[in-house]
């Protein structure tokens, strides 16, 4: 049986193709919040995506938005979507994606009685401060879409830098961490006594805020834990790759990490540069076990490199979510945990459509400690 859109609530999800596997688990999990049976009703709008020959693209969406509160989501990480352009096939960038998400909302044509961003990968999100005679995109973006009167919220996943908000005057900017979704994953997956001596390890100064939401999440009376950071030096006269190029990284923390497992955690991996060059560093220093903890795993480089690591022995796994596009074939590799957000972002949605506070679900670090400890008392600890 077709399924049927909700008549009865003025909640709508406008899926791009780029996140539909992700929307099509949000709204299973809407569905059952609002106690209905997901066989036979959906809150997806249906939506057609077109991509013509020289280049131009349009939304149309299939059914009516008058008075609807509409969340629209998109993954402008995306890049497996193809199109052809003067005969050439693309695959799409995140400024098509971009682009597609402002015709969406323009194909509203004004009657939605709100719009809700859902971009769990932020649009230009590393490009939010300047180096050298650059634009604020990021910050730009943002400023562009407020413009829009019928915008209410942005919602995103771990922002490289949440301070971009501050482009923001009128508009609601809630910045998810996901850390107890992956957190779930990783105490469930990991031999206990491998998370008795844990030290939280930041690959970069940028990153020490995301180290202390897992230092803090892990904080068992029965876990001794500590901190340590990496300071990064780049060569800001190169570019390689678009990236100046990192010359050292230098360790701050306790050097005698023997016998211990390190969490390292980031917003993401791009390259895998350098995450690379922190696992040997750990290495060197005597560390038992090394797991990676990001919310983006992009893989910018491929995985060949991480496989071969892995093969090694010089890392233990990569935990990371399912917010932004990873090809089918990479999720084999064992190493490699995709932490499913579905539910975390259907609650969201949900208490906002509803008025309801979101405060616990982006705040409360209780839960991991709770599997923690439960796990702890379960287990024989050697």
């Amino acid at each position: 049986m077709e399924k049927r859109e909700i008549e009865n609530q003025k909640l709508r999800l406008m899926v791009f193709k780029s996140a539909l596997e992700l929307g099509r688990k949000v709204d299973y999990e809407l569905v059952k919040l609002y106690n209905l049976d997901p066989d036979r009703y959906t809150f997806m709008l249906p939506v057609k995506e077109n991509f013509f020959s020289d280049g131009h693209l349009k939304v149309e969406i299939g059914s009516s938005v008058r008075g609807k509160n509409i969340y629209a989501l998109t993954d402008i990480g995306n890049y497996s979507i193809e199109y052809k352009m003067h005969g050439f096939i693309n695959h799409t960038s995140p400024n098509d994606l971009m682009m597609q998400l402002k015709d969406g909302i323009g194909a509203c044509n004004g009657h939605a009685s709100g719009i809700n961003i859902i971009m769990p990968l932020l649009y230009a999100g590393r490009q939010h401060r300047r180096n050298t005679r650059e634009n604020l995109m990021c910050g730009a973006t943002l400023h562009e879409l407020e413009m829009n009167r019928q915008l209410k919220s942005i919602i995103t996943f771990d922002a490289h830098d949440p301070s971009v908000e501050h482009a923001l005057h009128y508009t609601e900017f809630d910045n998810v961490f996901p850390s107890n979704v992956i957190l779930k994953d990783l105490i469930n997956d990991v031999d206990i006594n491998d998370l008795l001596l844990v030290t939280c390890v930041a690959p970069d100064n940028g990153a020490n805020g995301r180290r202390n939401i897992y230092l803090n999440s892990l904080n068992s009376d029965f876990v001794t834990i500590e901190a340590g950071s990496f300071y990064k030096q780049r060569d800001y006269n190169k570019l390689v790759n678009g990236k100046n190029p990192v010359t050292s990284h230098d360790y701050c923390g306790n050097n005698d990490l023997k016998g211990k497992t390190a969490i390292v955690s980031d917003d993401m991996i791009s390259s895998g540069g350098s995450i690379f060059d922190v696992i040997d560093e750990l290495k060197k220093r005597g560390v038992k076990k090394v797991y990676i903890v990001v919310t983006y795993a992009l893989f910018t480089e491929g995985i060949d490199k991480f496989r071969d690591y892995y093969n090694r022995g010089l890392f233990d796994g990569i935990y990371t979510t399912n917010l932004s596009y990873i090809p089918e074939d990479y999720k084999d590799e064992e190493w490699l945990h995709v932490c499913d957000c579905s539910k975390l972002l259907a609650n969201i949605i949900y208490n906002i459509h509803n008025d309801l506070s979101i405060s616990k679900l982006l705040k409360d670090k209780s839960e991991p400690i709770k599997i923690l400890n439960k796990k702890v008392n379960n287990t024989k600890i050697v």
